[in-house]
């Protein structure tokens, strides 16, 4: 095996382990593994271009950093900036700590949840705080890489400007707030492990994951709006909620080291930046063992879940789907959209943004008070949670167990029209319309009932969107590709040009609401449009499929 420069430079610190009762030269061994099977594995952000044989032969993760470098570039307006260090270096931090955040979530949750080590070496005589710190330092060499592709040029271009005191207080604050992403990710799961086990704590950790991102973009957001924009000056306001948005907490010690702004609003986020780091690294040191011992429960399956299905759930499942065999297909795309893991992994964050995105907007173009926005147009916003269902689309042909596709071709299926209507219908149904339905409740509360045939036109817009989707993109059969062929790159093209159409009904809605009873020729004129749309989508044989 390769002997890495990582490695190489570890060996310095070797004392260090082994005052803490760390076998090092096992832990080298076992570190060693880990960096090779590392250049096998693609980070999630390049997973869909790498070969099988680039895998085997390259480090993809190494290669994978150039575009972390990319990302770096466009945080240096932020060191640039004049000297409200406060406001600057707040969102310098909060851009880096989304980007870390979301490659931690992508990438080394299955680091932290991994359950290998456990099988192979606590077998073997060898120390489980050795194998545990192994971990660790894996996690950490990890989000070192990352995090000087992030960071290196901007802070280098603050030295040059900023000078020597700057760069050392900045980099000590990328190093604490590392040392924060890793204790409270790994906190996080701790507490999921602690009461829940089986299939049931796979799923949670799948929304937690979910949950994490929605708390990002939201935090962000929290965040900007900290600050008050007067006169081209930046000015800030405290407010109890803010002690929350941690990137602040670093920010405050640089304004503090850089101006001299001990304030005591400063000085209590500057004692919050460097305690909270520490404190939840020594909390996931201190109960590293119990979070190993509790990552056995991933590997109970539990029992199989009993199909119930009700009086009104077979009525409103007749009402849906016409046929037998739509029914079918129906139950059999909920049933892998409720279970496929893989495939709520890649689609459940989308439909969790898909709930924020209209309340931002909102948010960021519309500053009034509540009665003014009450009657606004700015309902028409919703809209915007229809841009995930281009995405949904194309994944509703990928599934991490798609070998098990053959049974399309042994079954006796005499027309494909009810395999594709029916998982649309599943998906219209089972994924977008509670999600829909949360966001049309809120929107009725803001705006009022008058709304209500707004909202009834936007959800057939919708279904048309959905429709025309099918039709333009390239047809297979659901859940018969693997998921490891998805190609989010090649595919963003394609995404945004079908996001017209959203426009487009949102362009269509705005000018049918200036007309009296416009709004419901526009519900007439789009009920027909669905339709028509639906009887001409899904006549697809054999032979045209395979074209």
């Amino acid at each position: 095996m390769q002997d890495f420069r990582t490695l190489k430079l570890l060996d310095r610190f070797e004392k260090v382990f082994s005052s803490f009762g760390v076998d090092y030269k096992i832990m080298r061994k076992i570190l060693q593994v880990k960096l090779t099977m590392d250049g096998r594995r693609v980070p999630t952000i390049f997973s869909q271009n790498a070969k099988k044989k680039d895998q085997e032969s390259n480090n993809q993760y190494i290669k994978s950093l150039w575009i972390y470098v990319l990302f770096g570039l466009f945080m240096i307006p932020f060191v640039l900036m004049d000297d409200n260090y406060l406001f600057q270096m707040s969102l310098f931090f909060g851009i880096f700590t989304f980007f870390v955040m979301t490659s931690m979530i992508a990438d080394f949750s299955s680091v932290l949840l991994d359950i290998r080590d456990r099988n192979i070496l606590f077998p073997k005589p060898v120390d489980r705080k050795t194998v545990n710190t192994a971990k660790m330092v894996h996690v950490a060499i990890y989000l070192s890489f990352l995090t000087i592709a992030l960071v290196s040029i901007p802070l280098f271009v603050g030295l040059v400007k900023n000078g020597l005191l700057f760069f050392l207080v900045s980099t000590l604050n990328i190093i604490l707030i590392d040392l924060l992403i890793i204790g409270l990710t790994a906190l996080i799961y701790l507490f999921i492990l602690r009461f829940f086990d089986g299939e049931k704590l796979k799923d949670i950790i799948n929304y937690v994951q979910i949950g994490l991102s929605l708390m990002i973009m939201i935090g962000y957001q929290l965040l900007i709006r900290s600050f008050q924009f007067i006169d081209l000056s930046v000015s800030l306001e405290p407010q109890w909620w803010q002690i929350f948005i941690f990137p602040m907490w670093f920010g405050a010690n640089i304004e503090m080291i850089m101006n001299g702004s001990f304030q005591l609003f400063n000085l209590l986020f500057t004692a919050l930046g460097i305690s909270i780091p520490l404190l939840s690294i020594w909390i996931y040191m201190r109960f590293n063992h119990v979070f190993e011992e509790n990552l056995q429960k991933l590997t109970y399956h539990g029992k199989a879940k009993e199909n119930k299905q009700s009086k009104l759930r077979q009525l409103l499942l007749t009402v849906i789907c016409q046929s037998k065999e739509e029914r079918a297909y129906f139950r059999f795309a909920s049933s892998m959209m409720k279970n496929e893991r893989d495939f709520k992994l890649k689609v459940y964050p989308s439909l969790g943004f898909s709930i924020v995105i209209p309340f931002l907007f909102i948010m960021n173009g519309f500053d009034t008070n509540l009665n003014d926005l009450s009657t606004s147009k700015s309902y028409l916003s919703i809209y915007f949670s229809l841009i995930i269902i281009p995405t949904i689309m194309i994944l509703l042909k990928f599934s991490g167990k798609y070998k098990g596709a053959w049974i399309y071709r042994v079954a006796p299926i005499q027309q494909l029209k009810p395999i594709f209507s029916g998982t649309i219908k599943a998906f219209i149904f089972r994924l977008y319309l509670p999600v829909y339905l949360l966001i049309s409740a809120v929107f009725l509360a803001v705006f009022g009932v008058r709304v209500l045939p707004d909202l009834i036109i936007v959800f057939i817009n919708a279904i048309i969107y959905a429709v025309i989707c099918f039709m333009i993109l390239k047809k297979s059969i659901p859940f018969s590709e693997s998921i490891d062929q998805y190609n989010q790159n090649s595919n963003s093209a394609i995404v945004f040009g079908l996001m017209l159409f959203v426009a487009l009904f949102a362009g269509l809605h705005f000018v049918s609401t200036l007309f009296s009873y416009g709004i419901y020729v526009y519900m007439v004129i789009a009920i027909i449009c669905l339709v028509v749309l639906w009887k001409l989508a899904f006549n697809i044989t054999w032979k045209k499929l395979m074209e």
